[in-house]
């Protein structure tokens, strides 16, 4: 994932952020509950991870409106923050892989414990640069990072929907407020089909099929 220029490095004193490699703040585990249909389980957070308070509204969102994964093939949860949504499509296709991918190294940190913890060996946790570059994916799934910025933002999303397998469609969540209708606007305008799903307490959940060339 991009980061924002002219920010200090995250071990300089100034506010840290969910999408700093190394997160400034100060290590305060807690724990926190993910309930989706079905599967309840305990999860590890911490500061400087994205919803360390708990399972975000969006991420709850996109869980409960998006189609389940594909059972087998590549899976992408993209900005995986501490594993939530990587662990519930995993727990629902088993004999698929999920990547949980970010850049922030203590929320990779936390997916990995958070995976073991529910018996979830079919997630692999990894910093972008560490997926095969000959990986296609059958579904990509993500909350995604949208305070880094609009044009971070769109090179990320650029990036990884790129590597969609043929047929494979991208599951996003976006807060209206935040830019969800403009980011839809976007994607179709770099010839992606977008559908709507769900429009749900502030959050849209868009199915994102990029066109074929």
């Amino acid at each position: 994932m991009s980061i924002p220029k002219n920010r200090p490095p995250s071990d300089t004193p100034g506010p840290s952020h969910y999408f700093d490699p190394t997160p400034g703040a100060p290590s305060r585990p807690r724990t926190v509950f993910l309930h989706v249909g079905e599967l309840a389980l305990e999860l590890q957070a911490d500061r400087g991870v994205f919803g360390s308070r708990a399972v975000d509204l969006g991420t709850l969102t996109l869980l409960r409106e998006a189609p389940a994964p594909p059972t087998n093939g590549d899976i992408l949860d993209l900005g995986s923050g501490y594993g939530p949504i990587a662990i519930a499509l995993a727990r629902q296709s088993p004999q698929a892989r999920v990547w949980a991918v970010d850049v922030n190294e203590r929320a990779l940190e936390l997916t990995r414990a958070n995976a073991r913890a529910a018996g979830t060996a079919n997630v692999t946790a990894c910093l972008p640069d560490e997926v095969p570059p000959d990986i296609r994916f059958a579904a990509i799934y993500s909350n995604p990072p949208v305070r880094i910025g609009k044009l971070p933002l769109h090179a990320l999303l650029q990036r990884w929907l790129a590597r969609l397998a043929s047929g494979g469609s991208a599951y996003l969540v976006v807060q209206r407020n935040l830019g969800s209708d403009s980011l839809a606007a976007w994607l179709a305008s770099e010839g992606s089909e977008v559908q709507r799903l769900k429009s749900k307490k502030g959050y849209r959940v868009l199915a994102v099929r990029p066109t074929a060339t």
